[in-house]
């Protein structure tokens, strides 16, 4: 094949490509972005994201959603489960069935701990893949948002699944949302997503509350010796850098682990803990920051 021939061929299919893309772009732009309507009943919308998967993100977003309450039991809070292809919220609220629809033909939140829940995961069987492509995706995010009956919340706590995609570009054009927590462990790679993460808010005009530095440190059981399995310190010099605050640091602990494994998250399960007071200072934290926008 001729070398020249081919790198030809490759240059008018990316040029075609290209004039496609601003064609459709501009489309788009004589439409203009999706109106922001608020969730019916919510009064601040907390989205809880990473730029990537496995920094303990879903964990962080229920145990802050129990913390807010844990602090102020007059505040009502629920959660909404956006990662759709990996619902994790069921598990570590220790939720199973599906939601009943109201007279108006909407879906109930489950509830367990005080705390109302809508996932993906009630929808569908336990080991079941999720095999959509992205229109049926962004269906699903527009039922779990408007299909639901919060009633009267506080706070809605919504998972984002991980990364920089279409379900997180979605729901920032459709809702307005008062916050984003970034999670992320101290280490290089983690922290470079969680980097974009933050960016991707900005630009779409969602103030960052702040980052929490998940897995900061583990304290050995036996010798009380700490050691910094992800590095040290890594969230609080992005934080420095993104000129956000560090909003906590979660420690590396079992207990944790094992807590969310059983569906009993922390907070409620040993709220005289030391990571229990963790994320409840996250989520003062997180209030704190909300109050600061506000005024």
């Amino acid at each position: 094949m001729n070398l020249s021939s081919a790198a030809e061929r490759l240059m008018v299919f990316v040029t075609a490509l290209e004039e496609t893309f601003k064609e459709r772009q501009k489309q788009h732009m004589a439409r203009g972005l999706p109106k922001q309507k608020p969730i019916a009943g919510v009064k601040q919308v907390i989205v809880v994201a990473s730029g990537k998967g496995g920094v303990g993100k879903s964990t962080t977003a229920v145990n802050l959603a129990l913390g807010l309450t844990a602090n102020d039991p007059s505040k009502t809070v629920g959660i909404l489960d956006a990662d759709v292809y990996g619902p994790s919220v069921p598990k570590l609220m220790s939720l199973k069935g599906n939601p009943e629809l109201t007279d108006n033909n909407l879906m109930r939140p489950l509830m367990n701990f005080g705390i109302p829940c809508m996932s993906m995961g009630f929808l569908v069987e336990d080991v079941a893949p999720i095999v959509w492509r992205g229109l049926m995706v962004m269906s699903a995010i527009e039922k779990l948002l408007r299909q639901v009956d919060w009633g009267l919340l506080d706070y809605l706590v919504i998972d984002m699944p991980p990364g920089t995609g279409d379900v997180q570009l979605s729901i920032t054009q459709n809702v307005p949302i008062a916050g984003a927590v970034i999670v992320s462990t101290p280490q290089d790679i983690a922290l470079l997503d969680a980097r974009r993460g933050a960016e991707m808010f900005r630009k779409v005009n969602v103030p960052v509350l702040g980052i929490v530095q998940n897995m900061s440190v583990f304290q050995c059981p036996k010798c009380n010796h700490q050691t910094h399995i992800f590095g040290a310190d890594g969230a609080r010099a992005l934080a420095d850098t993104l000129g956000v605050q560090v909003l906590g640091d979660i420690p590396l602990h079992l207990s944790i682990r094992e807590m969310s494994d059983r569906g009993q998250p922390v907070v409620v399960s040993s709220p005289d803990s030391p990571e229990a007071e963790a994320y409840r200072k996250v989520a003062t934290a997180v209030v704190q920051r909300l109050e600061e926008l506000s005024g």
